[in-house]
């Protein structure tokens, strides 16, 4: 027989063991109520006779006192043994009870040694890493899942770059070349001071034109002499 099997025996014959002893205690304390109450009635008896015979005939009184004193000590030895049996009971039932729970506390403590017995930090942390390794090859393939066919080509940003900034300075030379174009609108001065003043100036203009145009012709008449 194992070491175990004879601990798992041994265990469940001082349970049985225990058991038979509570029902043994409380069967003799069950007999030892019964003897409580004999006695009690025996007492009563000897107290009836001991008043029926105190004037008339005081010698039985007398027996019939030491009798019902004699019931009396017995009843109370009884009561000591009640109480040491009851004491034992109650010890008894608690032991077992502590046996029972250091027994469950055994199993418990068992279970998790047989549970952490494949178990250690290093293969907790191993398995960990495994399951991050696994985490990020299911994001990789989730991306390249989600990617459409046909888009996956990788783009020269710095192309890109270059294409939009060409775009932009395009749009601003079309603008500043339309702002260029627009016609200059010259206000109209309707008061009568301005429009001779304009009138005076073009006059002195045309007077210089015809000075100067005189003053060519005269310089080309003396180059061809």
């Amino acid at each position: 027989m194992s070491s175990w099997t004879s601990w798992i025996v041994g265990k469940k014959d001082n349970k049985n063991a225990a058991r038979d002893a509570i029902v043994g205690l409380r069967a003799q304390l069950l007999m030892l109520e019964k003897k409580e109450e004999h006695l009690n009635n025996k007492i009563e008896q000897e107290l009836k006779k001991a008043k029926a015979n105190v004037t008339t005939n005081k010698r039985v009184a007398q027996a019939a006192l030491r009798q019902k004193k004699a019931y009396e000590n017995e009843l109370d030895r009884i009561a000591g043994t009640r109480m040491t049996l009851e004491t034992q009971v109650n010890a008894i039932e608690s032991a077992n009870m502590n046996l029972e729970t250091m027994q469950a506390m055994r199993r418990g403590a068992d279970a998790l040694k047989n549970i952490h017995g494949s178990l250690n930090i290093d293969k907790v942390d191993s398995t960990m890493d495994s399951i991050r390794e696994q985490m990020d090859l299911t994001n990789e393939i989730s991306d390249a899942i989600s990617n459409p066919v046909g888009m996956g080509n990788d783009l020269d940003e710095e192309e890109l770059r270059n294409e939009l900034e060409e775009m932009e300075q395009a749009e601003l030379n079309e603008r500043l070349v339309g702002a260029d174009a627009v016609p200059v609108h010259t206000p109209v001065i309707t008061s009568a001071g301005p429009s001779r003043v304009n009138g005076e100036s073009s006059k002195r203009q045309q007077i210089e034109e015809d000075d100067d145009d005189a003053e060519l012709r005269a310089l080309q008449a003396e180059l061809a002499m």
